[in-house]
């Protein structure tokens, strides 16, 4: 008979067999399976042979594996929301590219993760982009790169159903590095705390500005440790949806809250801090915000407006350097 899906899920789809049981009535149909517990369990014991029969594999054969992983990888991905009863060891099957691998092959465990975890670390962190590149170049990994805090990158699109499922593993929570304020617990340094401390309050005036310049298009705008090097992020806001989830639900390629987050050592944000009664402010705003969107892999409402707001204040900064350079005429 033609495969009738009661015997393998869905996300095992690849695995071709034969099952040979004298307990199956011989008046066999579609709906005599659906209803039969002989069925089930026969179901059960081979989606268990299966699963060990790949554990075997990764653990003897591990360059088979990663073959393997290569072609089935997403879908057995699929297990993680389809099958709750065996989601621990679809999980230990699972292989992710990190900030640690040499390349963007997904060769990393869960397993390989934890353990590499730096005493102090309780959590797994994660990215997920619409790109393992994307991943990869992210300036919410900034802070975790300069620490020496792995962070597993994910880039395929049902990477979203994976971490919306899969919530600890090995008794760590997973957690979004996109996601809420930074949070690194104890491997967060004294020194770090008191920096965002006193930018708060030396900042504080400018976040207010820089919202309400931006009118609804964040719900805040914070200081954060998250950024070494870039100007400004997003991050999503609300309690219990991941960004990345939140964006392919929603199709507009932002969080539904995003915050803005800018980092006080950068030169533009501390020059915007300066110059409160600057002209050029709300395009400044723009176009930090405009970046961020970008760089979380979001999509810009209106790009002609971003471009031209940005050639704007390329040309007054040219013309101002070109005026700092002009010769001064001497003194009468």
């Amino acid at each position: 008979m033609e495969d009738s899906g009661q015997l393998m899920p869905g996300y095992l789809r690849f695995v071709r067999g034969v099952i040979d049981s004298s307990d199956l009535p011989l008046n066999v149909s579609r709906e005599l399976l659906q209803g039969s517990r002989v069925v089930d369990s026969i179901r059960s014991s081979a989606v268990k042979r299966v699963l060990k029969l790949l554990k075997d594999m990764a653990a003897d054969e591990p360059e088979k594996y990663a073959t393997f992983w290569k072609v089935f990888g997403p879908v057995l991905k699929e297990g993680m929301a389809e099958d709750y009863a065996n989601r621990e060891d679809i999980a230990a099957l699972l292989r992710f590219t990190s900030t640690t691998s040499g390349s963007l092959e997904p060769t990393v465990s869960l397993s390989d993760y934890t353990g590499r975890m730096p005493e102090g670390q309780d959590k797994i962190y994660y990215l997920v982009a619409p790109a393992l590149a994307a991943a990869a170049s992210s300036p919410h990994l900034e802070a975790f790169r300069a620490k020496g805090i792995e962070v597993l990158l994910l880039g395929d699109p049902v990477d979203n159903w994976v971490v919306a499922n899969l919530h600890e593993f090995g008794g760590k929570p997973l957690q979004s590095v996109a996601h809420g304020a930074l949070d690194l617990g104890a491997l967060e340094d004294e020194a770090d705390r008191q920096a965002i401390e006193k930018a708060v309050s030396e900042f504080g005036p400018l976040l207010g500005r820089l919202k309400e310049a931006l009118g609804g298009k964040v719900t805040g705008v914070r200081v954060t440790s998250r950024l070494t090097g870039s100007p400004a992020c997003l991050v999503a806001g609300e309690p219990e949806t991941e960004a990345s989830l939140a964006r392919r639900l929603r199709g507009s390629g932002l969080p539904s809250q995003p915050v803005l987050e800018v980092n006080p050592q950068h030169p533009l944000v501390a020059r915007l801090n300066t110059e409160p009664g600057s002209p050029d402010f709300a395009d400044w705003a723009h176009v930090l915000y405009g970046q961020a969107v970008l760089t979380l892999g979001g999509s810009l409402e209106d790009p002609a407006a971003f471009v031209g707001r940005l050639n704007t204040l390329l040309t007054g900064l040219s013309g101002r350097g070109r005026r700092s350079r002009e010769p001064q005429a001497p003194p009468a």
